[in-house]
């Protein structure tokens, strides 16, 4: 997972922030998906990497999620935005999320840690 996530944030398309983000996503399959940010000089239609490689899962047929790896060149572990989040909350009510930064340190985390207080269809 993370030389797919590395091999993901080296197809970045970042012109504007410079920050470019890798993710890769297993599946229940043991299927790997990545993705990489893709901005827009609209703000709003940039897409986050953890989206894209959901994405990427969903286009080819799977939605379980098990386990998500998230890489940056940043000086400390970031973990995703809010809607990245809620969008795994989609799929799955809890998974581990590694996080990596541009040193190879590692931070542990999950995404109920994240989101405790998740979001869902059953909510409304």
């Amino acid at each position: 997972m993370i030389a797919v996530a590395k091999k993901a944030r080296e197809n970045s398309y970042s012109p504007y922030s410079k920050f470019e983000v890798g993710a890769a996503l297993i599946t229940g399959s043991g299927t790997i998906f990545g993705g990489c940010n893709v901005e827009n000089a609209s703000y709003g239609a940039t897409v986050c990497a953890e989206r894209t490689a959901v994405g990427n899962a969903i286009v080819n047929g799977e939605r379980n999620p098990v386990a998500m790896v998230i890489i940056t060149d940043a000086d400390h572990p970031i973990a995703p935005c809010g809607i990245c989040r809620q969008v795994l909350a989609e799929f799955c009510d809890d998974i581990p999320i590694l996080l990596i930064d541009g040193s190879g340190n590692r931070r542990l985390t999950s995404l109920i840690e994240l989101l405790p207080l998740q979001f869902s269809g059953e909510d409304f």
